[in-house]
């Protein structure tokens, strides 16, 4: 209240009652609030803006149509129907898929774009990404200023977008600021439903500490990869609430703990066990309160069914699984987000035997993964992990899974069935509506390619095959001949 609230009058001594405290008082103050909070906003992502710029980073003008949009001529995948539609078109409006009318139809004021007879596919989907440790090494990653590496992510986040990859699922790391930034028009990128920091257990997959730094005592700092936000170390149960509320506190819209080792681990066995079933169930506990879920990074039967038993949806990974753990991942509705780790040209290379071996015998069971999951009706996605460079790979990635597949199979995997894994995350989804897939009433995220993606996948190994790029119904980039809005 004011300093004039319950003062009297000097004349007649009467008691006034201002009214800085009612109702309509505050609702104008939240108003100009709000409104000084927009400029201040405003203001600060000029000054973004002209930083990001001055590293090459601006982000493309994407083109928000002033009516609504028409694409004809084209041939649809709609993301989950697995072959192709003819004799229909896509019309937007609002940044959503308005109606798919027939060929002739749609209303006279549309700009039309003529597809040229290509295919118009979903924007892609990765389900398993790190969008702020994709672009650099890891050296870098834990040892460079922390505004370096979120300047690469920005950059990184707009070659994500122009490779057709219109949303990510983040499994680790500190993309919230990135995240912001795309939302608000700073940068260009994907959207990003973020996880925060990777919850570990001391000597976890996401434990990024040297060994001399041991021991921890209670009154030490946090380490480096902690306090960025890369990694949250937790032990015991009550530890682990704690992490992952503040995830939660930050906007998470999933929780990512490790569950068992890693490959290139310096210290966890790729066979590990990590946390306990009471350990997981509390970050699974703390996750639904809040109407989300828990994914894993694991890899063997044992930590596969360690998390199913805590209540995990997501395992990330899990090339290791036995038939009867994927069987039990089917029974128990839990889904799987499989990388192609084929231990190739792509591959990340290592020179310790030991890192060696554990990634031969991951890539032995990843073509059994996709066997088996088809098999026993997984419900499974398209996750590229790709980790300290080579995101320019990410295509080629989704690409290799026509090796084991149809290529509208494959395709499903990074469109429908990865839409429907991002739902997962009720309300704490940052995005409303449908991802994934070409229906009314779904966000208008879509591509049109030049390629046969009834025949192959060849084509998502160079960009320039994508002629049209589409996020919320705004084209960030348009290379169809004679079309422009």
């Amino acid at each position: 209240m004011c300093q004039a609230c319950f003062k009297p009058d000097p004349v007649s001594g009467t008691l006034h009652f201002c009214h800085c405290g009612s109702p309509a008082t505050l609702a104008i103050m939240r108003r100009i609030e709000a409104d000084l909070s927009r400029r201040q906003m405003l203001g600060g992502l000029a000054a973004v803006v002209g930083m990001f710029a001055g590293f090459g980073l601006a982000p493309a003008k994407a083109q928000a149509p002033a009516r609504p949009v028409l694409l004809t001529n084209l041939r649809l995948f709609d993301g989950e129907t697995l072959s192709l539609r003819e004799g229909v078109g896509i019309l937007i409006d609002a940044g959503r898929i308005a109606a798919l009318p027939a060929r002739g139809q749609g209303p006279q004021d549309a700009q039309v774009i003529d597809c040229g007879g290509r295919a118009v596919i979903p924007g892609l989907i990765d389900t398993h990404w790190h969008a702020t440790l994709a672009s650099v090494s890891q050296i870098v990653a834990m040892t460079q200023d922390i505004g370096f590496l979120h300047l690469m992510a920005g950059q990184e986040a707009g070659a994500t977008l122009m490779r057709g990859f219109t949303t990510v699922r983040d499994v680790g790391g500190p993309a919230f600021g990135l995240k912001a930034a795309i939302d608000r028009g700073v940068v260009a990128g994907p959207r990003i439903f973020p996880a925060g920091a990777i919850i570990s257990q001391t000597s976890g997959h996401g434990d990024f500490r040297f060994a001399n730094s041991l021991p921890m005592m209670p009154g030490d700092p946090a380490d480096y990869a902690s306090q960025q936000g890369m990694s949250a170390l937790a032990d015991g149960a009550p530890e682990v609430l704690r992490r992952t509320r503040e995830q939660l506190m930050k906007g998470a819209s999933q929780i990512k703990i490790t569950a068992g080792g890693g490959v290139a681990s310096q210290y966890d066995p790729l066979e590990s066990l990590q946390f306990t079933e009471a350990e997981m169930r509390a970050a699974v506990d703390a996750a639904t309160d809040w109407g989300t879920y828990v994914c894993a990074h694991v890899y063997t039967s044992p930590g596969i069914r360690r998390c199913i038993a805590a209540g995990v949806r997501s395992i990330e990974h899990g090339q290791l699984a036995d038939e009867d753990t994927v069987r039990l991942m089917a029974d128990s509705d839990t889904w799987w987000s499989i990388q192609p780790f084929l231990a190739d040209e792509d591959a990340n290379q290592y020179t310790d035997p030991k890192a060696v071996a554990a990634q031969r015998q991951v890539a032995e069971g990843t073509a059994r993964a996709f066997e088996w999951a088809d098999k026993h009706r997984v419900n499974w996605t398209f996750g590229s992990d790709i980790l300290y460079g080579g995101g320019e790979s990410q295509g080629r990635q989704l690409a290799k899974l026509a090796r084991f597949m149809s290529p509208l199979s494959a395709l499903h995997r990074a469109t429908g069935a990865a839409g429907r894994l991002l739902a997962l995350s009720g309300a704490r989804a940052p995005y409303d509506g449908r991802l994934g897939v070409i229906a009314e009433g779904a966000l208008a995220d879509l591509l049109v390619i030049d390629g046969e993606p009834e025949q192959t996948l060849d084509w998502l190994a160079d960009t320039a095959n994508l002629r049209l790029i589409m996020k919320n119904g705004r084209v960030v980039k348009n290379e169809l001949s004679g079309d422009s809005i």
